[in-house]
């Protein structure tokens, strides 16, 4: 296994460990975190479907529990979902090049000790703030966090 992956599974078990605490005060930071009523694999397939629907890409699905268990670990089930429209992201690094480091969007569903199946993504509007974004594109970041708030609602309730 290489270091990569190695390092990898093992962020993505100190996330998985970690995430369940104040997520109230992650909000604060600009993480969404939002409930699922179905298990990680189908909030995620749902997710990719809604946003293939809306006309975003799909650029990577990585199975960090797949990526643990290669790796000799254990992980509860955590995907993430790497999408975006470049019409849209382009505009934000046009900008402000750094934005590129949050670009394109993510969406992670977990799996809490409980057996909860939650999802997160880093809000635009924060993405937005973190790199000094001009006002000119505030409605364009608004639609982006419509956008992604829709999805997610519509991955994740019956």
């Amino acid at each position: 296994m290489s270091f990569l992956a190695r390092l990898c599974a093992r962020s993505c078990l100190a996330i998985a460990l970690t995430a369940g605490f104040s997520l109230s005060a992650r909000a604060a930071d600009g993480l969404v975190t939002v409930p699922s009523a179905f298990g990680v694999k189908q909030t995620i397939d749902m997710l990719e479907g809604v946003v293939k629907a809306g006309g975003a890409t799909i650029f990577a699905r990585v199975d960090h529990a797949g990526g643990a268990t290669a790796a000799g670990l254990a992980l509860k089930p955590t995907e993430l979902l790497i999408f975006g429209n470049p019409k849209v992201g382009t505009a934000l690094m046009q900008a402000q090049q750094t934005a590129g480091i949050d670009l394109p969007m993510k969406a992670l569903a977990w799996e809490d000790a409980a057996g909860k199946t939650w999802v997160s993504y880093n809000d635009p509007a924060w993405v937005a703030k973190r790199h000094s974004l001009p006002a000119d594109l505030t409605k364009l970041v608004e639609g982006m966090s419509a956008g992604l708030k829709g999805a997610v609602s519509k991955a994740t309730t019956p």
